[in-house]
């Protein structure tokens, strides 16, 4: 029997795929399903157009055979098989698809789902395999034939016998070596696994005969537990996709167990989405929102990705490109059949299609948020807790692009309402004459509170918003205004709340106090100015800055890994109406000495208000304690 010889092309095809293209080699079993499921679909669609071929749907099925022994792995189905002929065209030239050939024929029938590439994924079979035998029977031909090959130095055809039409795929397996393990190939959980992961929803029965350990049926009551292990034939594939279902045909139960088995996450999902979207790319999703951030959520680790299928079959079990980074918490998948796939079914042929699916997807996220967040408030407060920081992120490392998507689905603590409000909530409550959006940052809610400018923001009647988060002061620079309206710390020396006499007052008093003032910066070279300040109420000082970074975003910056040390230009106010103003001016006019160390423990004094550490604390403690001792 002479040998055929591949074309030379196809020759370095094969080796390069054989070596190079599939960076996953399970995937062989899933391009072989999928050929077996191609040719029962071309059967199925004959009988639908021909009358003389009376056939039943469900006696169509796939079957996978394992003989660990002679390392054989086997692959049959009873579809519409393949003469000698389409064994030559369709085997013996790599890329010659007869899956393709038979779409483009039947390109309007919107019955048939042809998923393989027949000639290209079938030689992705030889990275496990150092031989490959196809025996075929045509349905419309009573002779069957046999294709044999080891890989590029060719193959043969001869005739064989086979009794039934259908196509069975003989792989020998390759012998372990010590780089790779192909035992693994002929193990029937780790073939009933690659089957699930990526043939689950192919929709004829996959079937192999596995071994089971079931109890021995008693004689007697007497007579203890006895189990013994059977062979028999096990269906390994679900066949219907959950998501190809109609929405109001699927109970919460069915969501929650599939979210379960396929995300591993035993609790149930804050939300589903569930579509079907037609038009000018097609596709089903099934989108989980998750009650909680999984451990690893905010680490370097974590992957995000939808599942990615093409009619049923798993293409890319996490595909980055469906996601935003902002929405990559979400959970779930994508069936489409208008995805374009190159020959490894791993890397896009193109990514037009993907693009669109991945913007439609980015809107229906957005509108379910927003309608949670409207009609379901306890339930998005629930979700914000566990990824409102991923929002803030969005908005701050896109550098504002992402502002529109999602500044109305951010929430702050609210000094008035005691909870979280959003920038919505917030303007609709602002005063007639009310210009601009306050906050004031902080470690904590509590701490915040407390700070000394705030009490009088509160005591004015004006709504602050909290920003404990490290990420929060970013997220509003780079927002810059919302609804027209601009953003100003509380603790910026450009935002005051009084009337004009009032501020001619003050600014007669810090001229009057300037050689006091120039004094006290002598001993505080951290500080930019010193100056007094109608704003304290009760307590005697506090720490503002200038400029655009805030102390809060100093202490951030500054705790970053490899970060350049940044410092706030700071103003140390005084409180004019405090006692603690009259010593300052007694102290000037008496003793510059003492003069110093004062300022130098009410600096200290206000750094522990704002949460920030102590330059010197030693120093601190010994000035404390001489002050005490007098």
């Amino acid at each position: 029997m002479a040998k055929k010889q591949f074309k030379t092309e196809s020759k370095k095809i094969l080796d390069m795929m054989i070596n190079s293209v599939y960076t996953n080699r399970e995937i062989f079993l899933r391009e072989l399903i999928s050929n077996a499921s191609d040719a029962i679909d071309k059967l199925y669609y004959k009988s639908l157009t021909d009358k003389k071929v009376d056939l039943d749907k469900d006696d169509f099925k796939i079957r996978i055979d394992i003989d660990k022994d002679n390392r054989i792995l086997k692959i049959t189905d009873n579809g519409i098989g393949m003469n000698e002929e389409e064994l030559d065209t369709n085997l013996g030239i790599i890329a010659k698809s007869g899956s393709s050939l038979f779409k483009e024929i039947n390109d309007n029938n919107k019955d048939i789902n042809i998923i393989g590439q027949f000639g290209v994924g079938f030689y992705s079979a030889f990275m496990v395999a150092n031989k490959i035998e196809v025996i075929s029977k045509s349905f419309e031909d009573d002779a069957a034939h046999k294709w044999v090959s080891d890989g590029v130095d060719g193959y043969t055809i001869s005739k064989a016998d086979k009794d039934e039409y259908g196509t069975e795929i003989v792989l020998h397996i390759k012998d372990n070596t010590e780089e790779e393990n192909y035992d693994e190939f002929l193990e029937e959980r780790r073939i009933e696994g690659i089957v699930k992961k990526y043939s689950d929803y192919i929709k004829y029965p996959i079937v192999m005969e596995v071994t089971n350990r079931k109890l021995k049926e008693k004689k007697n009551e007497e007579e203890k537990d006895e189990y013994e292990e059977v062979r028999e034939d096990k269906t390994l594939n679900s066949m219907i996709p959950l998501w190809k279902r109609s929405d109001d045909e699927v109970t919460e139960e069915e969501y929650n167990s599939f979210y379960s088995d396929k995300f591993f996450d035993y609790e149930a999902p804050l939300k589903v989405v569930h579509s079907s979207v037609e038009g000018q790319i097609s596709y089903n999703s099934l989108l989980f929102i998750p009650s909680h951030a999984p451990y690893d959520y905010y680490t370097k680790e974590y992957e995000k990705g939808l599942q990615l299928y093409s009619n049923g079959v798993l293409i890319m079990d996490k595909c980055a490109d469906l996601l935003p980074d902002y929405f990559s918490f979400v959970k779930g998948l994508v069936d489409s059949e208008d995805v374009s796939l190159n020959l490894s079914r791993e890397l896009l042929q193109q990514d037009r299609q993907l693009k669109l699916i991945a913007k439609s997807i980015e809107k229906k996220i957005k509108s379910t948020l927003e309608e949670l967040l409207e009609n379901d408030r306890e339930k998005y407060e629930q979700f914000f807790e566990a990824f409102g920081m991923q929002l803030k992120y969005g908005i701050y490392s896109s550098y504002g692009m992402n502002n529109e998507a999602l500044k109305d689905l951010l929430m702050f603590y609210s000094s008035t309402e005691k909870k979280k409000v959003t920038l919505k909530e917030y303007v609709s409550r602002m005063k007639e004459d009310q210009k601009k959006i306050y906050y004031a940052s902080g470690d904590s809610i509590e701490k915040i509170d407390m700070l000394p400018i705030v009490e009088r923001f509160k005591e004015k009647g004006i709504e602050v918003l909290y920003l404990p988060d490290y990420v929060d002061e970013f997220t509003i620079q780079t927002l810059m205004e919302y609804d027209s309206k601009k953003f100003a710390n509380v603790s910026s020396e450009s935002e005051d709340l009084d009337t004009e006499e009032e501020k001619k007052e003050l600014e007669k008093e810090n001229k009057d106090a300037k050689d006091i003032f120039e004094e006290m910066k002598k001993a505080l070279p951290a500080v930019k100015d010193v100056r007094f300040t109608n704003k304290l109420k009760n307590h005697p000082v506090c720490l503002s800055t200038e400029g655009n970074i805030s102390l809060e975003m100093e202490k951030v910056l500054n705790a970053m890994p490899n970060g350049q040390e940044v410092k706030a230009e700071i103003v140390l106010e005084i409180n004019d109406k405090h006692p603690i103003a009259d010593k300052l001016k007694e102290l000037y006019a008496t003793d510059k000495e003492e003069l110093n160390k004062y300022s130098k423990i009410l600096y200290n004094q206000a750094r522990l208000i704002e949460g920030l550490n102590v330059d010197n604390p030693s120093e601190l403690a010994e000035l404390i304690c001489n002050y005490l001792s007098k």
